[in-house]
């Protein structure tokens, strides 16, 4: 008596080639709320606020990338503002902005994006061209990626 396979009958499979694209560039997004250096606190917190957003790219007229702004940033302000009392009105963001910035290849694979993630602990990189500011790649948009791929190989 042979052992029986309730599998069914084995089909050879086809080398099929994964054509779903790996890359940043493929998932960041593209359309960005930006910020300038010379804005008060309180225009960026209420575009914070207003496009539920945690944080942002500041740049210069040029679109080049000069820094980030987060709501870490500007609750740090209120914080500094409340305890020297001075009003934060008229202050710009230009002092108050993360200027040493890492950012990430439009070009480089999605998972090690991130990878990227974990070990530098940021929510989002920004991606710079030839100098220019292009998109921005978030966690979110990793996680996207990853359920477009369910059900694949991870390669």
């Amino acid at each position: 008596m042979g052992i029986k396979s309730f599998q069914g009958a084995r089909k050879q499979q086809a080398n099929v080639v994964d054509s779903t694209p790996l890359k940043v560039s493929d998932y960041m997004t593209r359309d960005l709320i930006t910020f300038t250096p010379n804005q008060t606190i309180e225009s960026v917190m209420q575009k914070l606020i207003a496009h539920r957003i945690s944080g942002g790219p500041v740049v210069n007229e040029k679109n080049e990338l000069i820094g980030v702004i987060s709501e870490g940033d500007c609750i740090k302000q209120i914080s500094e503002s409340r305890y020297y009392n001075m009003p934060m009105q008229d202050k710009t963001i230009e002092n108050h902005i993360t200027m040493n910035v890492d950012t990430i290849d439009g070009n480089m694979n999605i998972f090690d994006a991130a990878n990227k993630f974990l070990s530098a602990k940021r929510r989002r990189f920004p991606i710079v061209e030839n100098g220019k500011l292009v998109g921005q790649i978030s966690q979110k948009d990793v996680l996207k990626a990853a359920m477009t791929l369910k059900g694949q190989n991870w390669k």
